[in-house]
């Protein structure tokens, strides 16, 4: 059983061993929708949302899964959760929100197949956190997330103003940031004591 503290896992997830820059996952609608800041911070709350719904459904399913011995099935019970939160994101935003419904297009359903979503629900459960911490770790992979989007989106707003290299425009810039964004966060690999 973990007994990291609460603010760790929170500031640990955000920072060190964020999803996105320092474990490499989420990277589609990382590239995808962070063109303008706009519709890269709803996608990024978007995904807190089903980050955190995912993480307390998966932590109850596991819990029924363990105390019916039949922990194989918890991938496709996750996968399940997944879908389902995702379902809820889309219609809420297409009634209340359908002009950003729209803008997000094609990588709202795109959340279903995020694999930063499967593996918090998989890190969580390996690692044995209980509920507090569970949501703690859901929170700060959702704040992680909405982080490394928010940057990549006003780095790339600001560099369209540039005069760039034609070689460097599009999606080689996108991966050139997102590699350099990737670096600058190794730097808080050794925080916290050496957790």
């Amino acid at each position: 059983m973990q007994t990291d503290s609460l603010s760790f896992i929170f500031l640990n997830t955000v920072l060190a061993n964020n999803f996105v820059l320092a474990m490499f996952l989420g990277l589609c609608p990382f590239l995808g929708v962070s063109g303008k800041l706009n519709t890269a911070i709803p996608m990024g709350l978007a995904t807190l949302f089903v980050m955190l719904v995912s993480s307390v459904s998966a932590y109850a399913v596991n819990l029924v899964l363990v105390a019916l011995d039949i922990e194989f099935l918890r991938l496709i019970a996750y996968i399940a959760i997944i879908a389902s939160a995702v379902q809820l994101v889309e219609m809420a935003l297409k009634k209340y929100s359908p002009g950003l419904f729209r803008s997000l297009g094609i990588f709202l359903p795109l959340i279903t197949t995020n694999c930063a979503i499967l593996g918090l629900a998989l890190f969580q459960t390996f690692k044995e956190y209980n509920f507090a911490q569970s949501v703690t770790y859901a929170l700060g992979a959702g704040f992680g997330f909405i982080l490394a989007i928010a940057l990549m989106a006003g780095l790339r707003e600001k560099l369209v103003l540039s005069k760039l290299p034609s070689a460097t425009q599009g999606a080689a810039l996108s991966l050139m940031l997102g590699g350099l964004l990737s670096l600058s966060f190794m730097g808080f690999s050794g925080l916290g004591g050496g957790h």
